[in-house]
């Protein structure tokens, strides 16, 4: 046998359980309430641990809660992309990410273990930091064209410090477009890289302006060349690589994600934060220092649809240079 409510009394009921979760809702903290951690994929001193801290600094007073750099590097950026990914979708673990683990890695590996488009919330990109090829000074050139001559003159006898997917396929294309041969030699972090560089154990490295900016502009490095298209103000005299090397087009891109579900409007609040954040003027002429260009994108959306466009022309990159998929 079937009992139903009478209907007033249905409506009644109904209305108490909407009125409770209107309650518990209100009732419920404002986000943040807890300390934030920022997992970054790099080492200590790279750059994008640089650009997170200071962003991370500026968007701490803003939120009123610290904001924690946690570094997780290894398997180049896979083991922080791993556990940003597998972390509670409630804005209390964000990822400071660059185009390595979100636009070169899906092509680099036959397999990953995680997806950067469906494992990951997009909540803003933040800049470009750019790259400059350097070299040995104990090599003779000073020049972007006399280093390729030399290449070309002694194949197979020098090599390039690859610490992350920027560094790779920026050394591979060059190598592919100039027909050069030059021995790839992986490292976990840039400053194990520029250590190596400095003592002569690799010859070539294209780096980050974060990691190595301090070096650029003295003598214990040549520098050659900058990823941007544009001449760069912090390298006075360095010209863009493309200008040597036809068809060279690099962008190396930061951005900050949440884990897969995370609530619209904590994306939303961190969105505006972040915007606030970057608009600020010393926040700009902190990075700036390091060689971080600000280009922020405007909402959670444009972000995501920018990450889409970069994960395809990475993955054109990628096969142009040559470079083919390996194990992860």
């Amino acid at each position: 046998m079937r009992f139903s409510l009478p209907r007033a009394l249905r409506r009644a009921c109904g209305a108490a359980a909407a009125l409770a979760a209107t309650a518990a809702l209100a009732q419920a903290p404002a986000y943040p309430n807890a300390p934030i951690t920022l997992i970054v994929p790099f080492a200590a001193g790279s750059g994008t641990d640089a650009v997170a801290r200071t962003v991370g600094q500026k968007l701490s007073e803003r939120l009123k809660q610290p904001v924690l750099v946690d570094n997780k590097p290894g398997a180049n950026a896979q083991v922080g992309a791993q556990l940003a990914a597998r972390a509670r979708p409630d804005g209390y673990t964000l990822f400071m990410t660059t185009n390595t683990s979100h636009s070169a890695n899906p092509a680099l590996y036959t397999s990953l273990k995680y997806d950067p488009i469906k494992d990951f919330t997009p909540v803003a990109r933040v800049g470009e930091l750019p790259f400059a090829l350097v070299v040995s000074p104990a090599l003779p050139v000073k020049t972007l064209p006399e280093f390729l001559d030399y290449a070309r003159a002694h194949p197979g006898t020098l090599s390039y410090a690859t610490p992350n997917s920027t560094s790779l396929v920026a050394m591979e294309s060059i190598k592919h477009i100039a027909k050069v041969d030059i021995l790839g030699v992986p490292y976990k972090s840039s400053p194990q890289a520029l250590t190596d560089l400095l003592g002569g154990q690799v010859q070539a490295y294209v780096v980050d302006l974060g990691s190595g900016k301090s070096m650029l502009t003295g003598d214990k490095v040549r520098t050659l060349g900058i990823t941007t298209a544009q001449p760069s103000p912090l390298l006075p005299g360095v010209p863009p690589i493309g200008q040597t090397v036809k068809g060279f087009d690099l962008t190396s891109w930061n951005g900050i994600f949440g884990p897969a579900g995370m609530p619209p409007a904590v994306v939303q609040r961190l969105n505006t934060e972040l915007q606030a954040v970057l608009a600020d003027k010393d926040t700009q002429d902190k990075l700036a220092q390091i060689g971080f260009q600000v280009w922020p994108s405007r909402t959670p959306e444009e972000f995501a649809q920018y990450v889409a466009q970069q994960l395809a022309h990475w993955r054109t990159l990628i096969q142009q240079a040559g470079i083919q998929a390996t194990s992860p």
